[in-house]
């Protein structure tokens, strides 16, 4: 092409094709933002500890600390015995020894939730009415005083008949309790277990705007994830995904997916030895889950192992191997989040976490570098890897995995806010 020639740029359609065009799909427009907004932005904590009601007390965080603390330095107490425990290279364990320390002695659970479920069973009306206001007044001192988890909340019975009374009432004296201490905190989080209905999420949703008018609230102030611990939650009798219309029902209010392992396993028939996380019915449970939460702003969280870390030193690295590979394998299928059972399993849930960002990150932020400086390389990266690319790096920053100043290095200037910007452009532009 000859310096100064112009193309001559010849069109057919009239300026009224493309109104109407946009006329037509303007409910779908609609649709598409009300429906799948996208992730929130906000921090998506790696784990959720259960805590039995009646067990919860003011130290319950630093108890959890201390224990794993202790459990680290008897059965791994340098980054030499970790990288043999768990397979690390010897460089990446000093790393993440360090960090799985510093962790957990600064903020050793992330998602707190004080279970009156199956953690706490069946009790006398009058001692559940007590737990529920106990807990509240317990959760509401540790924000006061800063020892909470960032984020802390309550799993109620579910909402079948059975218990359904004693889930509402439970659910009131907590959120009342709260209330009545000076507010909702901002890290609170209300898990609904065992849901197998739509209709059951529209209930929680009714139920959670009605104590919000009785206290003036916000409409909205208040959402809930939803477990996903039975077949009927993943596939309805019409062969249709229960959970998408679960999605659906909760109006905004569903913020997360917790797959229940057991319960699900046993739901369908898998015997008790091979109920784990990564049993191929797991697998398709979770893909499910995941697909129906893409884009929609709802979280997916993997279960948990129970298979604890205690007894002697051999049988302590067996558990802690196991529960190693299968936090790796999660991250892996982007599962982010996961459920510990035991204060042994935190040092091998921040050791996955930690090595999975460690491992990858500088790669990840040169590619992202090269990508923002549309820079060259051996990957032709588009905006949808710059998204994978920023929401991977912000995660590792989010738990401590990786520093601002490493990453900012390694992105050669990239800071959060453009780390922020890539991994959601829409609300960034917005």
């Amino acid at each position: 092409m000859g310096q100064g020639h112009q193309e001559k740029v010849t069109t057919s359609l009239a300026r009224a094709v493309g109104q109407e065009i946009g006329a037509f799909l303007a409910p779908v427009d609609a649709e598409l933002r009300r429906h799948y907004p996208g992730d929130p932005g906000t921090r998506q904590p790696v784990h959720t500890v259960y805590v039995p009601g009646d067990v919860l007390t003011a130290d319950t965080v630093r108890t959890w600390g201390g224990e794993a603390l202790a459990a680290l330095d008897a059965y791994a107490p340098d980054a030499a015995s970790l990288a043999a425990v768990l397979g690390l290279p010897g460089h990446l364990a000093e790393q993440v020894h360090d960090r799985v320390r510093a962790k957990l002695e600064r903020e050793p659970v992330e998602d707190l939730r004080v279970d009156f479920e199956d953690g706490y069973g069946a009790r006398p009306d009058a001692e559940e009415d007590e737990a529920a206001a106990r807990a509240a007044r317990l959760v509401a001192r540790a924000y006061a005083e800063g020892t909470a988890a960032p984020y802390t909340g309550i799993r109620t019975k579910c909402l079948e008949a059975p218990v359904r009374d004693r889930a509402i009432r439970t659910l009131d004296i907590f959120l009342s309790g709260l209330m009545a201490a000076g507010g909702l905190p901002a890290g609170l989080v209300l898990t609904l277990p065992k849901v197998t209905y739509a209709e059951q999420v529209t209930a929680m949703v009714r139920l959670l705007e009605a104590f919000e008018a009785a206290w003036g609230l916000e409409p909205g102030r208040l959402g809930f994830e939803i477990q996903i611990e039975t077949s009927q939650a993943v596939l309805a009798a019409d062969g249709t995904a229960t959970v998408a219309r679960m999605i659906r029902a909760a109006g905004g209010r569903a913020t997360g997916l917790h797959y229940g392992t057991f319960d699900y396993s046993a739901c369908l028939g898998v015997s008790a030895a091979y109920q784990a996380s990564d049993h191929p019915a797991a697998d398709h449970a979770k893909a499910i889950m995941q697909v129906a939460a893409a884009g929609t702003g709802v979280r997916v969280s993997d279960g948990s192992t129970n298979v604890l870390p205690v007894g002697p030193a051999e049988r302590v690295h067996e558990a802690w191997r196991l529960h190693y590979g299968l936090t790796r394998r999660a991250l892996a299928r982007a599962f982010h989040q996961g459920w510990d059972m035991h204060p042994g399993h935190l040092p091998t849930r921040y050791a996955a976490v930690f090595a999975f960002y460690r491992e990858g990150y500088e790669r990840a932020a040169a590619r992202l570098a090269r990508y923002a400086h549309r820079v060259g390389g051996d990957v032709l990266d588009e905006p949808a890897t710059a998204r994978a690319l920023g929401g991977y790096l912000l995660r590792g920053l989010d738990c401590g995995a990786l520093d601002p100043e490493e990453v900012t290095r390694a992105a050669d200037g990239l800071t959060r806010a453009d780390l922020e910007g890539f991994a959601a452009p829409g609300r960034a532009a917005g």
